[in-house]
């Protein structure tokens, strides 16, 4: 379930973007909202820790990593 201001609560250029997603794409998935939702509280640190884990130094390859993600957002049921 997904907080009714997560949803509807974006400024002006993100609700643009998120229409034109819904355009192209046929929906915007609820991740980017959630991202896009308080940018400077938590999209952008979340968004700065996430490329840290699947693009930085790791005993794993990029695509190793890929891979776990798919895997994890498919149990959980998230169509990315």
């Amino acid at each position: 379930m997904r907080l009714h201001k997560v949803h509807t609560g974006h400024r002006l250029r993100d609700k643009a973007m998120l229409r034109l997603m819904r355009v192209v794409m046929g929906h915007a998935p609820g991740v980017v909202r959630t991202l896009l939702y308080r940018k400077e509280f938590f999209g952008r640190p979340f968004s700065e820790l996430t490329q840290q884990v699947m693009r930085g130094p790791s005993p794993w390859s990029v695509g190793e990593r890929e891979m776990f993600a798919a895997f994890v957002s498919r149990l959980n049921q998230c169509v990315f």
